[in-house]
């Protein structure tokens, strides 16, 4: 079953079955309105509207657990979105992707992909790395969402096939989407 066992909240409280998504190929997001990475919410709908015919669609999940950087509303985060990128693919309720209150999407998420390392050409690396290695030495080891814009490409099976930290390029995200259409 894959992500289609779980279910989320919509933007109007309403609960999501991700079945709904069935035989869709997903990149599963969190996101914020006030962080480095919320430029790629372009190129999010740029996938999004690239390979959406085709069976793709980008789901988006608030998260302001990363310095509080997306401390709005679901409907001024909408607002954000809509107005100054331009998205028109699902977005979700805020929710939590870490902790005691994460939600159980994201906990079987990281269960079945890691961390999977900064992408040391990007020139935000070097200070996360050095963000997360001040908190905790081993924080490769750890499974945890590290930042806004963590993605998971799922398969139209439902199953988690790769995690791409924010400085992932979206070439390699669009290759990767590409294999499984």
């Amino acid at each position: 079953m894959g992500v289609y066992a779980y279910s989320v909240i919509g933007m109007k409280g309403e609960s999501v079955p991700l079945s709904t998504y069935r035989n869709t190929v997903l990149l599963i997001v969190n996101t914020a309105t006030r962080c480095g990475f919320t430029p790629q919410y372009a190129q999010l709908e740029e996938l999004y509207e690239l390979y959406g015919r085709r069976g793709f669609a980008v789901l988006d999940f608030p998260c302001n657990q990363f310095k509080e950087q997306a401390p709005e509303d679901i409907a001024a985060i909408n607002e954000i979105c809509t107005l100054t990128y331009g998205t028109k693919f699902p977005r979700f309720a805020k929710l939590e992707v870490n902790g005691e209150h994460q939600a159980p999407l994201y906990a079987y998420l990281k269960a079945q992909k890691g961390f999977a390392g900064f992408d040391p050409s990007h020139e935000k690396s070097v200070s996360l790395t050095k963000r997360m290695r001040d908190a905790d030495p081993e924080f490769e080891k750890d499974p945890s969402i590290k930042w806004n814009f963590t993605k998971f490409l799922v398969d139209r099976r439902g199953e988690v096939i790769a995690r791409f930290e924010p400085t992932a390029s979206f070439e390699s995200i669009r290759q990767e989407i590409e294999k499984l259409l």
